[in-house]
């Protein structure tokens, strides 16, 4: 992760938003709530792992666009 420079802030401040929600979302243990009757989850462990998914997919998005990619700059 870089250090914002102007054009790049937002991207720098999605990336840090995005790494708190990762964080949270893998410390809230799904598997511990599969032991317990479906009534007394919390939240379903399967859209835990798909929120996991969703926030690393994301989280990569924004460091190739910290680290200035850009469509068409692979063509040769």
């Amino acid at each position: 992760m870089s250090t914002p420079n102007g054009e790049n802030e937002f991207l720098y401040e999605l990336h840090v938003e995005i790494e708190e929600e990762l964080i949270i979302t893998e410390a809230s243990h799904p598997e511990d709530e599969v032991g317990q009757p479906v009534t007394e989850w919390l939240y379903d462990p399967t859209d835990v792992e798909r929120e996991k998914i969703a926030l690393r997919g994301l989280r990569d998005a924004v460091e190739v666009l910290e680290d200035g990619w850009r469509p068409g700059d692979d063509v040769a």
